[in-house]
């Protein structure tokens, strides 16, 4: 139980690395600092999911901002008892901090229900997938490295119905990631 502790706190040490590697280029000159109010996204970039779940996702920090370092989105969600497919990111990881709401996710063979305040690390090559469970609910999405999110969440946001399983995964795979399950299930 320690040992599995520990690891969890090593894994939420990863946002401080790149941030590390962030503040060094800032320091020299190469980054520009930025504020994004709230409620807005950066340079205007919102994208809308429709099909599989409707979600609103805010761009507050784009991998165009950091080198490929990392992106972050803040993510509100308008479907209760919606979620992506069980999935894995093949070189990046995942963390959400809720904001708002509840949520029930699984990484590998753990579970966990978060709530406001609750921060949730999955890291790359391990399945996982999350279910909203409440009406209404808002996280913070950083994966790192940013990767393709941005276009996969363009590319999403152009659906305007439930697209068939085999376009979801093939959007996945475009993406740097695959499918490998199901959505989770509200009990």
């Amino acid at each position: 139980m320690q040992r599995h502790r520990f690891l969890l706190g090593l894994g939420a040490l990863f946002p401080f690395a790149w941030s590390t590697r962030l503040k060094g280029r800032m320091a020299d000159g190469e980054g520009t600092p930025f504020k994004v109010n709230a409620g807005e996204a950066r340079s205007g970039k919102r994208f809308n999911m429709r099909g599989v779940t409707h979600n609103t996702l805010d761009l507050k920090v784009s991998g165009a901002d950091n080198e490929g370092a990392f992106a972050v989105f803040e993510q509100i969600g308008h479907t209760p008892h919606g979620g992506p497919p069980l999935h894995v990111h093949l070189e990046q990881d995942e963390w959400f901090h809720v904001l708002e709401g509840e949520y029930l996710f699984q990484c590998g063979e753990e579970r966990w229900h978060a709530r406001a305040g609750d921060t949730v690390f999955l890291p790359r090559q391990v399945p996982h997938a999350f279910v909203q469970l409440t009406e209404r609910a808002r996280t913070l999405v950083c994966y790192q490295p940013a990767g393709a999110m941005e276009s996969f969440f363009s590319t999403t946001d152009q659906w305007t119905a439930p697209p068939s399983q085999a376009v979801v995964a093939e959007t996945f795979a475009a993406h740097g990631m695959q499918v490998v399950g199901g959505p989770l299930r509200v009990e």
